[in-house]
Parts: C-alpha cells; structure tokens; sequence
C-alpha cells in the first residue's frame, strides 16, 4: 500500500492514458471497418490518403501495446517499485500522440490536433514523473 502511496500522481496518470488508449484501440478492433471509413474520408484530401490502412494498423498496435504496457506497469509499480514498464508504456503513449499529431496537421484539422495537445501534456507530466 505504501508504494500505491508513493506513486499515486504516476498511477493515476496511468490509468487515464490507459483509458485513453486501450479504449481508442478496442474501438478499432471492434469496428474496423467503421473506423477505417471515417479516417479514409477524414484524410481523403491529404498525402496519406492511399496508406489509411497500414496507418491505422500501425496506430492500433501502437495504442494496444501502450495501454498493456502501462497497465503491466502499474502492477509492478505498485508491488515491486519499479517504474520501468510504465515508463515505457507512457513513452509509447506520447509517440503515438506524436504519429497522431502529423495526421491531424497533414489533413489540415488544426482542431483535431490542438485537442491532441492535452494528452500530450498528460502523456508527457508521466514520462516525467516516472524518470524521475
């Protein structure tokens, strides 16, 4: 309990960009094709428009595996300490908001990529607690 203490801001961090993350990239599991349609028309007019699938593949793997990572890592943070996995995780996390960041900018949705900003903020306060 003391180590949950300890790393409360951490874990709580964590579990938001878990939420985030897990939920987007279940999304796109459950309806592929749902999600696959509005990015193709939301990118229609960009320079990405013939890669959408890879795209989001490579999007949806990033997202799955940010969100167990940061999950495995809350576990170990809290029975172990060790901020390693997490960090990782979060690391991931703020690279796919990244990736996320350059669509948004190329299909010209300057609001899209400005509400991106916040989980940014969020992603990157938890690199930073977690290197610490």
């Amino acid at each position: 309990m003391e180590l949950i203490q300890q790393s409360a801001t951490e874990i709580l961090i964590l579990l938001f960009l878990i939420v985030t993350f897990l939920q987007s990239g279940i999304d796109k599991v459950t309806d592929w094709k749902g999600n696959l349609s509005f990015i193709k028309d939301h990118f229609k007019n960009s320079p990405l428009k013939n890669s959408i699938p890879l795209l989001l593949a490579i999007i949806l793997v990033m997202e799955l595996l940010a969100g167990a990572l940061m999950f495995v890592g809350i576990f170990h943070l809290s029975t172990t300490g060790n901020h390693n996995i997490a960090l990782i995780g979060a690391e991931l996390s703020a690279l796919t908001l990244i990736f996320l960041l350059i669509g948004q900018r190329l299909a010209k949705d300057y609001a899209g990529a400005m509400t991106l900003a916040v989980y940014f903020i969020i992603a990157i306060l938890g690199v930073y607690l977690l290197n610490r």
